[in-house]
């Protein structure tokens, strides 16, 4: 792979008084709004970026006057391009959104599908209100050395003020902050693009954090229904079996020397041929429940690759979910009950 680069620049960039106590992340979120939150963690992780001539990484936290030194790429752009699309919003807040999400729906942007997603719908979303706010500049930086200062409109809420140096290649940047930064949603969990239900997206990177913490802890509460091939013999059961990926087959499935997974089940109806249960991951393994559904001998009905046939959709729904607020510490619980007759009409 051949990289351009002459593309990117050291930039040295003094914090200002807003940017005190700032974890580094969040300081270079807020300034290269448009660059990729993945390739400024690399750059950090990387050692392209110092503070006051020191390697640091994402999470140090700023001082007024620091001087940051980075080499940026403006080119690599983020995935979070803003798309008017609806949502189904369960609950919002000035730190969380809780959604439901549709079955068919991405939850990011892929190397395949850069649009349509989850993430593009909450960037408007979340967005929306400072649209319009500012204008976007088009003027370059003065890089020959010529003394020159210019202001450059980076986005509607960040300006940073360039002063050109003697050295060619070089720019100095002071950061100012006139109107509130913009929000980048964050998901803290995952759900399958053919799996419909809950999900919880943070606004702020504090939000993220403490509510990433709760999900590794296994202290959110997840319950999903799921419409199965054939009638379940027992009211509940426990499946364990690990996880893990074949590389050859290039999918995930029972492995021996895989991840250990737990999944809960109980029977909540059945039907001549099918069964409506409710599942709950213990732990969260890629594909977990379309994996132990299968292992059951009752794949998802949906899931062609396991068993469970042709059908209009996959039939698992993520109907619940409860956690405490990450930043109130109060008890939340969502609901987005479905019956089988939602899943397949049953005659």
């Amino acid at each position: 792979m051949r990289y351009n680069i002459a593309v990117i620049k050291r930039e040295i960039i003094q914090v200002p008084a807003e940017g005190n106590k700032l974890r580094l992340e969040d300081f270079l979120l807020g300034i290269y709004q448009d660059v990729s939150k993945m390739y400024i963690r690399e750059t950090v992780k990387n050692g392209g970026c110092e503070v006051n001539g020191f390697d640091v990484n994402i999470g140090t936290r700023l001082r007024e006057n620091d001087l940051i030194e980075i080499d940026i790429d403006r080119t690599r752009g983020t995935a979070m391009r803003r798309e008017n699309i609806p949502l189904n919003i369960l609950y919002e807040d000035d730190h969380i959104i809780v959604v439901n999400k549709p079955a068919g729906m991405l939850m990011h942007p892929s190397h395949r599908e850069n649009s349509g997603t989850l993430i593009n719908g909450l960037a408007f979303y979340l967005n929306q209100k400072s649209e319009g706010v500012g204008e976007r500049e088009s003027k370059v930086v003065d890089e020959t050395g010529n003394g020159e200062e210019d202001i450059i409109s980076l986005s509607a809420t960040h300006q940073l003020r360039y002063s050109a140096t003697s050295e060619p290649g070089r720019v100095t940047a002071t950061f100012h902050r006139p109107f509130s930064d913009p929000v980048r949603p964050g998901l803290p969990h995952r759900l399958d693009k053919d799996t419909s239900g809950l999900i919880v997206a943070t606004k702020t990177a504090a939000a993220h954090r403490r509510l990433s913490a709760l999900f590794m802890a296994k202290k959110v509460v997840k319950r999903y229904a799921a419409l199965v091939v054939g009638a379940v013999a027992p009211d509940e059961g426990i499946i364990e079996a690990p996880i893990g990926r074949y590389a050859e087959l290039k999918h995930w499935s029972v492995k021996d020397d895989g991840r250990p997974a737990t999944t809960n089940y109980w029977v909540r109806e059945r039907f001549a041929d099918r069964t409506l249960l409710e599942l709950e991951p213990v732990t969260g393994r890629t594909n977990q429940l379309r994996i132990h559904c299968e292992l059951l001998g009752h794949p998802i009905i949906g899931d062609v690759k396991r068993g469970g046939g042709e059908f209009a959709r996959l039939c698992l729904h993520a109907e619940r979910l409860a956690f405490r607020h990450p930043m109130t510490g109060a008890e939340l619980s969502f609901g987005s009950p479905v019956s089988a007759e939602l899943f397949y009409p049953i005659a």
